[in-house]
């Protein structure tokens, strides 16, 4: 039992830095799987496969050339990942720790404007509010913004006549993040033929992410909101409040650390749910 003791005492430390080290490893890899990078990490896996296998044959020549080429792979690694890196650092850089109540409130608040404002001259909008997985497939397609979410500038871009109206809005916290978004449409087949594009896509994006995505139908004015593969339309501004503040404040007001980890691990945990249907064309 003594001797088993000073064996734990003396390998703690390097049971530690092994543990990080994988943790470290696989998120990286989490990271870069879904970017552009994710090709040439797996291009830099093969090329490290045949260099082991070279050194199991003892190809002298070849492994020595090999050999050189990974002394610069970390300055391969800057340049060619510089994006994804940029990215990641911005976001670390960012990161809050902890949302308050009143906070979350607030972003609530400059939803409920938009929709209000928007559906009373029916304008359509598609907004979808990022929580712990990022929509990071879904906003490459779209126009980076990096603007403070405010009615005023949600309104400019749904506007008709703006080149970047097409398309939905990810608001990141408190700030829209992208504009212009393709997001995907559902696949169900259950849901009533009348139901347009806009709706399909919020059901869409709801169903692969955790978002919650709110829409206004530029036909009729009526405000509609999607979460885990659910659509509920023709919502009151008082309901949309309610469940806003039931989903974004609960969860937002302690955001963690391991929740940022998750956001950037590419995690796409699927969920679904039956839709609440009305015909509408948009």
């Amino acid at each position: 039992m003594i001797n088993y003791w000073i064996t734990l005492q003396n390998h703690w430390r390097d049971a530690l830095e092994i543990l990080l080290l994988a943790v470290g490893i696989y998120y990286a890899f989490m990271f870069v799987r879904g970017t552009r990078g994710w090709s040439v990490v797996i291009g830099f896996l093969l090329l490290l496969a045949f260099t082991l296998l070279t050194w199991a044959l003892r190809l002298e020549v070849v492994s020595w050339l090999l050999g050189k080429f990974f002394a610069f792979s970390a300055f391969a690694v800057l340049v060619i990942f510089q994006p994804e890196l940029r990215r990641m650092l911005s976001e670390l850089g960012n990161l809050r720790l902890f949302y308050t109540a009143r906070e979350q409130r607030e972003n609530i608040e400059v939803i409920i404007q938009t929709v209000e404002r928007l559906s009373e001259v029916r304008i359509g909008a598609l907004i979808a509010l990022e929580q712990s997985i990022q929509l990071q497939e879904v906003v490459e397609s779209g126009i980076v913004i990096d603007s403070e979410a405010t009615p005023e500038m949600l309104e400019t871009i749904f506007f008709p006549n703006n080149a970047i109206h097409d398309g939905g809005v990810i608001i990141r916290g408190d700030r829209i993040a992208f504009a212009a978004c393709i997001f995907p449409l559902t696949q169900r087949q259950d849901l009533n033929k009348s139901l347009g594009t806009r709706h399909r896509a919020a059901i869409g994006l709801s169903e692969e992410t955790d978002a919650v995505v709110v829409a206004v139908s530029e036909e009729t004015g009526l405000i509609s909101y999607a979460y885990k593969g659910q659509l509920v339309r023709g919502v009151s501004q008082e309901e949309l409040r309610a469940f806003l503040t039931s989903v974004l404040v609960r969860r937002g007001s302690q955001r963690s650390v391991v929740e940022w980890v998750k956001q950037w691990s590419g995690d796409r945990r699927m969920q679904r749910a039956p839709a609440v249907q009305k015909a509408e064309t948009d």
